[in-house]
């Protein structure tokens, strides 16, 4: 049986059919900027809460199980949101160019005999990133939509110095933790 991914993020869906788990992808908006957290674990998790109850309130889990899932992204002890412009992406990415960045990753599935919750956590130490290069990311656009502007999957790549955790976490959904309970 397929699974409903509450989410519109393609790197989901396509993190979903590389691990081979069959789904339908449709989801109903949450507004994350109502969030007050004192922590990016903390955050994260009000966030995944509450795509959850939205979508568990549009679809429920009769019918296919409910996967929903937030990524939230954190250096030099902020919490690094979705830049809303270019200027922004640019000061985002910097806090995180030479520096730790965590990615943490919340989700929830929610099936008829089992309902987990799973907060997941991948650092990466990067390397500074090279000026004219961050210029061309931030004209590409690939940084929008994008929490904490990054993308370990592609811009960011090149500058990861060591990391700690799953890339599936910091690409968004823990896959790893899911297959384990399905």
């Amino acid at each position: 049986m397929p699974i409903r991914l509450c989410s519109s993020s393609e790197t989901r869906a396509q993190l979903l059919r590389e691990a081979g788990i069959a789904f339908i992808q449709e989801s109903v908006e949450f507004d994350e900027e109502s969030i007050a957290a004192s922590s990016p674990k903390n955050f994260v998790y009000q966030a995944t809460v509450g795509k959850y109850e939205a979508n568990l309130k549009a679809y429920g889990f009769e019918d296919y199980p409910l996967l929903v899932a937030d990524t939230v992204v954190t250096s030099q002890n902020q919490i690094l949101r979705k830049a809303k412009c270019k200027d922004d992406a640019r000061n985002i990415l910097m806090t995180q160019s030479g520096n730790i960045t965590s990615i943490i990753t919340c989700l929830i599935y929610h099936a008829k005999d089992k309902k987990i919750v799973d907060i997941s956590k991948t650092d990466y130490l990067f390397a500074d990133f090279d000026a004219d290069d961050l210029e061309s990311y931030l004209e590409s656009g690939r940084w929008r939509g994008k929490a904490g502007a990054c993308m370990v999957e592609g811009f960011c790549k090149s500058y990861i110095k060591e990391v700690r955790g799953y890339e599936n976490t910091a690409m968004g959904l823990s896959v790893e933790v899911l297959q384990r309970f399905m």
